[in-house]
């Protein structure tokens, strides 16, 4: 039986007394007294909340790699009832998420405040890496009526992507896209194109199929009454969302039916992540994890693995580190990661994963290729594709396919939906035709080329729409014939990088080159490391310039960085000596540099 709150309360204050607070960071900043306010005040709303007013049910916890929390079941539940004792809250340990990381549960009935005391003592953990919500996702679309019209978005000259241009060279074959969001109800339009997935959703109340986790991502219908999602929310049918945007990218082409997918030669693994009203980061973070090739726990190894994942969802707040080592773990995987920026005319900044790091974050234009009224926009949006504007009428949407049901699936149809939504399998569909046309190619050098291929918007945007408006046919010429055709220089000696000591150099000497380094010089690390976290990693041009390639984060718990980063050295004259500096910036941890390599 859960505790009273008025025990809660009363065991709060006594665990009060000497209760240190800590920061986010995990720094100590106060030391609380009997007389002090409760260590709640500490913990920042957004911490303690699944969605905007509601308290979280979960948290997920993220130990440092030497915790035996973190390797141990059995350990991670004892720290969660341990923890809840202090805090007053009954906690349990649910399972252990693919990257790692442990979801406990908190019950429900809870205040932020009650979550709160959690957060503190998790928070006041030195073994703790980091502690967040199970945030509640939505999908990031505003569904319209249907009306039969020629696809504007893959081909119009003013705000279309030019897609046509780039089916000469290729249609996406050999490339599986990962769609997470709510599964797949059966279409004739995409029935060849689609490949096993799974069903990610773990709680009955929001799967509505009856079951928990297993191998059928089929998407039963996501409608709910007014209210049944939060006070004020009016009905909604069902959306049959992920449908519509796996049309987008791979619906089958020239069957004289239906519409075109822009990676008709690709196939769609539907991963279902959200149900009634919504779904939870938790699953969210399994999702990315198996959908990219990574290990979850009582799921089968996907047989599938996706080189681009499209997940058009979001929720409110910063990106937390349980979704960004997600994210993180899957691009080191070698699979791309395109994200809605959101549909709240908002800066994406304080909206995730729309704001997470090594995301593609994608903003959405109207037919006339201006910023469409409900995007979000700013500095971290990568770049635009078309999403719609139905407000001048229903042919202005993006036509994908659908299902007539309004609660449960009825008969196939196609409809215009509008939303980043719809922008983002715009460059998910992109992004696998550039996989196909150069398999060599890394996520860094697809968010590159994308971005660096792009033409400017057509239209105004005011806040921010990254690189401008995709351009398929002229991105995919870039990209085609491989990265090959560059030169590469490598320094293969290995080097020790000691525990928390002085950073280490590795010099490679470039010659034979003529003027500047490239815009997008590639540098790939291969480090083995027991807590990458402690890294900070550097490119060092032959002038002394410095061009941090990594940056330390206690966040980050993952082991080893194997990866290629991008850099910009288009001011850097080529031939010289350029140096990797790595340096371990704190203790218990030690690696090696293996080997490192520049490619122009």
């Amino acid at each position: 039986m859960r505790t009273s709150p008025s025990l809660r309360r009363k065991l709060v204050s006594v665990a009060a007394v000497s209760a240190a607070l800590f920061s986010a960071a995990g720094t100590t900043v106060a030391v609380a007294q009997e007389s002090a306010a409760p260590r709640a005040a500490a913990v920042p709303t957004a911490q303690t909340e699944a969605a905007p007013g509601v308290a979280a049910e979960r948290l997920i916890v993220g130990y440092k790699s030497g915790a035996t929390e973190a390797k141990s079941n059995k350990a991670a539940e004892a720290d969660a009832v341990a923890k809840g004792k202090e805090a007053g809250e009954d906690v349990d340990f649910q399972r252990r998420l693919g990257t790692g990381a442990a979801l406990v549960d908190l019950g429900a009935d809870l205040t932020r405040t009650d979550v709160a005391d959690v957060v503190a003592e998790y928070k006041a953990d030195p073994q703790v890496a980091y502690v967040v919500p199970d945030r509640l996702n939505t999908p990031q679309a505003d569904p319209n009526d249907t009306e039969y019209a020629k696809q504007w978005d893959l081909f119009e000259a003013t705000a279309g992507m030019n897609v046509p241009g780039a089916w000469n060279t290729t249609t996406g074959s050999g490339v599986t896209v990962a769609v997470i969001d709510t599964g797949y109800v059966a279409h004739t339009d995409l029935a060849a194109n689609i490949v096993a997935g799974y069903d990610f959703i773990a709680d009955t109340a929001v799967s509505v199929d009856g079951d928990g986790r297993d191998s059928n991502p089929a998407d039963p219908g996501d409608h709910y009454a007014a209210n049944e999602c939060g006070s004020g929310i009016p009905v909604s049918n069902s959306s049959w969302h992920g449908t519509h945007v796996a049309g987008t990218i791979a619906a089958v082409t020239n069957n004289s039916k239906g519409i075109a997918g822009i990676a008709y030669g690709a196939k769609i693994s539907p991963v279902r992540v959200l149900g009634k009203c919504g779904g939870y980061d938790s699953d969210i973070i399994d999702a990315i994890t198996w959908a990219s090739g990574g290990t979850v726990s009582g799921v089968p190894a996907n047989t599938n693995v996706a080189k681009v994942i499209n997940m058009s969802l979001g929720g409110d707040g910063a990106c937390t580190t349980a979704t960004q080592s997600a994210i993180t773990a899957a691009v080191n995987r070698g699979t791309v990661v395109a994200v809605a920026a959101g549909n709240d005319n908002e800066n994406v900044s304080g909206h995730s994963p729309g704001n997470c790091n090594n995301v593609i974050s994608v903003a959405a234009t109207s037919r006339t290729g201006a910023k469409a009224s409900y995007s979000n926009y700013g500095s971290l949006v990568d770049i635009s594709a078309p999403g719609g504007q139905t407000s001048t009428g229903t042919a202005n949407g993006i036509l994908s396919t659908l299902n007539s049901g309004a609660t449960t699936a009825s008969t196939e149809s196609y409809a215009y939906y509008q939303g980043t939504s719809m922008a983002t399998p715009h460059i998910a569909g992109l992004a696998a035709l550039l996989k196909s046309a150069n398999s060599s190619l890394t996520p860094a050098q697809i968010e590159t080329a994308i971005k660096n291929n792009a033409r400017a918007l057509p239209g105004a945007c005011s806040g921010g729409c990254g690189a401008g408006l995709a351009d398929a046919a002229k991105t995919v010429a870039a990209v085609s014939g491989g990265t090959s055709t560059g030169t590469t220089f490598s320094n293969t000696t290995a080097a020790s990088i000691p525990d928390n000591g002085s950073a280490i150099e590795s010099s490679i000497a470039v010659t034979g080159r003529t003027g500047n380094a490239p815009s997008a010089l590639q540098v790939a690390v291969d480090i083995t490391h027991t807590y990458r976290g402690d890294l900070v990693v550097s490119l060092v041009a032959p002038d002394g310039t410095v061009y941090t390639l990594k940056s330390a984060s206690s966040s980050d718990s993952a082991d080893n960085v194997n990866t290629t980063y991008t850099v910009n050295a288009s001011s850097e004259t080529a031939n010289g000596t350029w140096k990797l500096r790595v340096q371990d910036t704190a203790a218990q941890d030690t690696g090696t540099l293996n080997s490192w390599k520049l490619t122009f």
